[in-house]
C-alpha cells in the first residue's frame, strides 16, 4: 500500500528491526497484524531464526499452558513424553502471542513472570529453563480498557505495550485497494490462472464498498 497510514507501518517497522523492545499491535480481524510481526522478525537482527506464532484464542485453556511452556513425561493424562512449549521453540528468535487479550488471568500472570526473569517451567517440572525471545503480540482488543475492567492485568499490559502499534481497516486507506487488487490477480497468474483485469465498475463498487 501507499497510503500515509501505510507508509508510517513501514517506518516503524524498519525502525523496530534495530531493537528487541516488546511490540504490541492492535487492529481488526483480517488488518494483517501477524503480517507485520514477521516482517518486524525479519528485520531484526534475530531474522532467519525462529519465528514461532501462538493464536491464544484458538487453544483451549486446559492445553494452553503446556503449548506455551511444554510439559514433562507424566505431567498429565496423555503426557507420555517431554514436549517442548512455543517459548521454547522460539529460543533466540521472536514468537508471536495472537488475540493476547484472550488469555486466562492465571496465564497473564505465568507470561509475566517468563517476561521478567527470561525463563519458563515445563508443566510439571522442577527445572526451569533459560529463554532468549523476542515477544511480539497483537490483539483485536483495547487492552487498557480491559485492564480497567479487571479481565487483563496491568502489569502485563505495561509489559508488552512497550511500542504499540496501530493497524488501520482497509476502509481507512481505500486508495491502496487497486494495488491489493493488482496484486492478487499477480499471485493468481504465478499459480497458473489466467485473468482478464477487473472493470472500472467491479473496482467502484469495492472502493464504495463499506
Amino acid at each position: 500500500g501507499h497510503h500515509p497510514k501505510m507508509i508510517e507501518i513501514y517506518r516503524q517497522i524498519r525502525d523496530l528491526g534495530g531493537n528487541a523492545y516488546p511490540v504490541c499491535i492492535t487492529g481488526e480481524t483480517g488488518t494483517g497484524k501477524e503480517l507485520v510481526a514477521i516482517a518486524i522478525h525479519n528485520e531484526s537482527r534475530r531474522g532467519g531464526r525462529p519465528f514461532v506464532p501462538v493464536n491464544g484464542a484458538a487453544l483451549p485453556d486446559g492445553i494452553l499452558e503446556s503449548e506455551l511452556f511444554g510439559h514433562v513425561k507424566g505431567a498429565f493424562t496423555g503426557a507420555v513424553r517431554d514436549k517442548k512449549g512455543r517459548f521454547e521453540l522460539a529460543d533466540t528468535g521472536t514468537i508471536f502471542l495472537d488475540e493476547i487479550g484472550d488469555l486466562p488471568r492465571a496465564l497473564q500472570a505465568k507470561l509475566l513472570r517468563v517476561l521478567q526473569e527470561h525463563k519458563i517451567e515445563p508443566v510439571g517440572g522442577e527445572v526451569q529453563r533459560s529463554v532468549d525471545i523476542r515477544l511480539i503480540s497483537a490483539t483485536n482488543k483495547d487492552l487498557r480498557r480491559e485492564a480497567r475492567k479487571g479481565n487483563f492485568r496491568d502489569d502485563l499490559f505495561y509489559r508488552i505495550n512497550v511500542v504499540p502499534m496501530h493497524l488501520p481497516p482497509l476502509r481507512e486507506r481505500k486508495s491502496d485497494i487497486p494495488l491489493l487488487v493488482e496484486h492478487l490477480f499477480e499471485t493468481s497468474t504465478a499459480e497458473g490462472h489466467e485473468h482478464f483485469g477487473i472493470s472500472k465498475a467491479a473496482l467502484d463498487m469495492m472502493m464504495a464498498y463499506s
